[in-house]
This record gives structure tokens, C-alpha cells and sequence, in this order.
């Protein structure tokens, strides 16, 4: 197949820090291209994916969620991919303009989209209207169930690059928390419950924004003391490292989170991973096997003592079975051929009619 895939334009694919989308952009591209697949990627100029490339935008637009940027760049991505079989569309207009209009030349390529984000009371009036021009896919079975009305055509869990993110001893005496500083991300409960385990706790945090910056220093600044490491945006191999040293990751997170990729990469890491049940963290967790699912600090408190009974060896396998990038090409693989098939279908005759041949 020859296959089109639009980024948003927020951030290079992939990206130089954080950027969970952006990320699993590049590992499909990179795996579709692995399948034998003919990629071709509408990004920002400054992406590095090892896929043929194309954009409007040579660097990321600023600020992220601005409607003329993004609808400027779907226009120019499905204006540019009228030859391709089908679109995989990772942007949150893209669809909805695409399908309210035809392309400058040749037909439209039957569309995918998938949701990145939650569906909220605002979301689901969007991916209602673009269920009418696109084929939607989750990232997870607890994403799908809060979609209501809105049609969900697949399942699939996100991918990563396992040669990237190899397993490590966890000999280091302390626990890890990864991710945005927000309250979603339950950052206070992390800092508690390392406090209260009597273990060190390294954050690595995204802490850019106004938002990140307020949350910060009223709910997270006051609960650390002088001996506590700043949190920091980390460097990729110094993340990684880190992880793979990590007796536990800690993900308190206090929101339905649609997937939570650095679960995946924790297990990758051989790391075993503490959650609070909520979004898909059940999904990714198996709990005495993988790490365990907590209640509340407490719990989680206490199953910080018990992290000698994961064997790290099971949190690997289960990377490898369930979280690779390779997994996660095949099952889009198939899906398109699906989606491919049924316009096949949908262009035959109907019933009682006769299919003539030149």
C-alpha cells in the first residue's frame, strides 16, 4: 500500500523532547515502512522521520492549537496525497475540513483518524461529524467506552521501539515519575508517596507552559525539600538510563488518560509500574505480574515495599508481546486492508445488477 500520514503541526516527528503523538507518528511510519509499505509523511520541515516527507510549515507552529495553522497544514496534506491509497490522519480537523471539500485534483483516498485525546462533551461533537468522512480509531478499550454516540471502528494500542528502549537491572534505590507537571498526572501524589516509602523519587517532567509552571509551585514546590532533585525535562538517553535503573515507576495519574505510552516504556525497561486505575492503565498493567494498580497513596505506599515480588523478566516479555512497534504496524496493516476492502465493496453494483467489463 502506499500510505499517507499527516502529523499535526505542533511538534517534529519525531520529537526532540516531549511529544507522545509525535512519537507514536514516527514508530508507525518507521514500522509501516518495515511491513514494505510506501510511506509518506505531511509533518514540519524539521522532522527526521526515515520516511519520504512532506510540509508547509518548515518549523512547528506557535502556538500549539491555533485553528488557522492546523487547518492551513490539513489543507496542504490532503491536497498533497491524492495519489496515495489511504490517509492515517493524526490531527484533530483534518477530516472534518477534508471531507467538506474535494481535493484539487484525482479522487479522495478513503480516510483513518485516530484520537489521541479524551472525549469530552465538546470532542464528541467533532468526531461525530468526522465519523461521516473518516474511519475512527482508539488507543484503548477505556478510551472507546467514553466515546457515546461517536462510532469507533478499531481498537490499537500504541507501539514503541523496543531496540530503543531496552531492559535495565533496576539497581537503583529509587522510583521514577515521568510525564507533564499537572495534576492529571497526580506529580503531588508521586512526591507523597516516594516521601512516604522512604525512597528517593526522580522527575522527569515537562514544565513549560504557564499552566505547568502554577501547579508547580502551589502543589508540588511546597512538598519538596532541600535534599529532593529539581524536576527537569530530561534528555532522551539520560531518561532512559534512569528508567532502566528504576526500582518502580510511579503513575498516580487522576484522570482517564486515553493510553499512557510511558507505562509501555517502563515495561520495555523491565521496570514494573505502579498506576492508579484509571483510563487504560488496566489495560497495561497486569496487576502481581507487571506491577500493581493502587487505590490511593496508600496502597500505592505499600506496594512500593512489594516490588521485589515483579520479576522484572515478566515486565520485558510483556513489552515485547503487547507494546512493539512491529505489533502495532501489523494491526494498522490490517485495518487499512479493511477499510480498503470495504470501499471495494461499496463500489460494486448492488444486488440484481451486472458488473460489465471494457
Amino acid at each position: 500500500m502506499r500510505i499517507g500520514l499527516i502529523a499535526p503541526p505542533w511538534v517534529p516527528v519525531p520529537p526532540p523532547a516531549y511529544g507522545g503523538t509525535e512519537l507514536v507518528i514516527d514508530n508507525l511510519a518507521r514500522g509501516l515502512k518495515e511491513l514494505g509499505h510506501d510511506v509518506v509523511l505531511f509533518t514540519v520541515g524539521e522532522s527526521t522521520c526515515p520516511v519520504p516527507k512532506e510540509y508547509l510549515f518548515r518549523e512547528p507552529a506557535v502556538p500549539i492549537g491555533l485553528a488557522v495553522a492546523e487547518s492551513t497544514h490539513v489543507l496542504a496534506a490532503y491536497d498533497a496525497m491524492s495519489d496515495v491509497d489511504l490517509i492515517h490522519d493524526h490531527t484533530l480537523l483534518g477530516p472534518l475540513i477534508a471531507g467538506s471539500r474535494g481535493l484539487t485534483s484525482g479522487r479522495r483516498p478513503p480516510v483513518v483518524t485516530t484520537n489521541h485525546g479524551p472525549f469530552t462533551d465538546e470532542t464528541r461533537r467533532i468526531w461525530r461529524q468526522t465519523s461521516r468522512h473518516a474511519s475512527i480509531i482508539c488507543i484503548s478499550h477505556s478510551q472507546a467506552r467514553a466515546s457515546g454516540d461517536v462510532p469507533v471502528s478499531a481498537v490499537i494500542h500504541h507501539g514503541i521501539d523496543l531496540d530503543v528502549h531496552q531492559a535495565g537491572p533496576g539497581e537503583g534505590d529509587y522510583v521514577m515519575f515521568i510525564g507533564r507537571m499537572s495534576a492529571d498526572k497526580g506529580v503531588h501524589h508521586a512526591v507523597q508517596i516516594a516521601r512516604k516509602s522512604g525512597r528517593r523519587l526522580i522527575m522527569a517532567t515537562k514544565m513549560r507552559e504557564a499552566s505547568e509552571l502554577e501547579y508547580f509551585n502551589q502543589a508540588v514546590r511546597p512538598l519538596l525539600t532541600v535534599d529532593d532533585e529539581t524536576p527537569s525535562e530530561l534528555p532522551l538517553r539520560r531518561r532512559l538510563a534512569l528508567l532502566q535503573d528504576a526500582a518502580a515507576l510511579l503513575n498516580p495519574i487522576t484522570w482517564r488518560e486515553p493510553f499512557g505510552l510511558v507505562m509501555a516504556e517502563a515495561l520495555a525497561s523491565a521496570t514494573p509500574v505502579l498506576a492508579f486505575p484509571n483510563g487504560a492503565a488496566p489495560e497495561i498493567v497486569d496487576p502481581g505480574r507487571t506491577g500493581f494498580l493502587c487505590r490511593d497513596e496508600d496502597e500505592m505506599v505499600e506496594a512500593v515495599d512489594r516490588i521485589k515480588e515483579i520479576d522484572r523478566d515478566q515486565c520485558r516479555g510483556a513489552a515485547e508481546r503487547r507494546f512493539s512497534l512491529q505489533r502495532m504496524a501489523r494491526d494498522h496493516e490490517r485495518f487499512y486492508r479493511r477499510v480498503l476492502d470495504r470501499e471495494v465493496m461499496d463500489r460494486l453494483p448492488a444486488t440484481g445488477e451486472t458488473l460489465v467489463s471494457a
